[in-house]
């Protein structure tokens, strides 16, 4: 498997200039990702591989803000084993570097010309390892170390007590390496419910794939996109009812999406896919039936 191209892809939202960066390819079970939905339906639209895995990307959102760079989630980082990666499809890394490995995170911010040092804040949708595991790094030592050392951390308060107090059914998601060094570091922000987190960007709880998800909008002045987040993972999922097995509250994401996808077709928001290999972003439509995703 390679990872779903391109690398980057810039668009303006008004006044800020976005990049979506795909910070890695993943291969998860169709099976899975599309809950009760029987599979003759779901690979007629995405054909699954001989393990019953699907394509997916690991995208995130790096906005030009005029306080600095706004990361929004940060893929998978570079400290899991090859096992785990065959396990979860995942292909992020490049050839290391002075033994350290490399993302295709920092390929996308090199293609931009930007230094993970000019960061100055990192939005969390939520804490599992594919949308978190890149905000901290191992060095050639082994020891952690936060990816982004002058940016603030931003997650929800309920989604961090969620993912330090887990149990059988959520611990394969969460691992504190992935947020303790910040932490120690007084660089994790906890904040409740939605809000302003600077001018123009802010952040709405989209509960069910876990208690406290958050998406993430980006309001530039005359249009506004949508981060979607694992709420609606891929265009594939914006019909209500294809909820992925993976959520703990598949009835929760049901009326978080009801509600949000509803806001984002009638006031046209562009919506951006977190996990989708080959649709970035777009307008969502309805045919009377179900919500679409319409041709940019």
């Amino acid at each position: 498997m390679t990872p779903p191209t391109p690398l980057v892809h810039t668009r303006r939202v008004g006044r800020f200039v976005v990049h979506e960066i795909q910070a890695g390819g993943q291969q998860l079970d169709g099976g899975a990702m599309f809950g009760v939905v029987p599979k003759n339906l779901w690979e007629r639209r995405l054909p699954a591989d001989a393990r019953n895995r699907i394509p997916m990307g690991m995208r995130v959102l790096l906005i030009e803000h005029e306080s600095g760079l706004v990361l929004i989630d940060s893929g998978s980082g570079n400290k899991e084993t090859a096992k785990f990666h065959d396990i979860y499809g995942i292909e992020n890394a490049g050839a290391p570097i002075d033994g350290v490995a490399r993302t295709a995170l920092e390929d996308g911010f090199a293609q931009l010309g930007h230094r993970l040092s000019d960061v100055s804040l990192v939005i969390n949708t939520h804490l599992h390892f594919d949308h978190a595991g890149g905000n901290t790094f191992a060095d050639a030592t082994g020891a952690v170390h936060a990816t982004f050392p002058n940016a603030r951390y931003v997650v929800q308060a309920g989604e961090y007590h969620y993912a330090t107090h887990t149990n059988e059914r959520t611990a394969a998601s969460y691992f504190g390496r992935n947020w303790h060094a910040i932490r120690e570091a007084g660089r994790l922000d906890l904040i409740e419910g939605d809000r302003d987190i600077v001018s123009g960007i802010s952040v709405l709880r989209t509960p069910g794939h876990v208690p406290h998800h958050q998406s993430v909008l980006i309001d530039g002045g005359g249009e506004i996109a949508c981060f979607l987040g694992d709420v609606c993972p891929t265009a594939y999922h914006l019909p209500l009812p294809w909820i992925m097995g993976y959520d703990v509250e598949p009835l929760v994401t049901l009326e978080s999406k009801r509600w949000l996808l509803k806001r984002a077709h009638e006031e046209r928001w562009l919506v951006v896919f977190e996990h989708d290999a080959t649709h970035g972003a777009g307008r969502v439509g309805h045919d009377g039936k179900s919500y679409t995703l319409e041709a940019e």
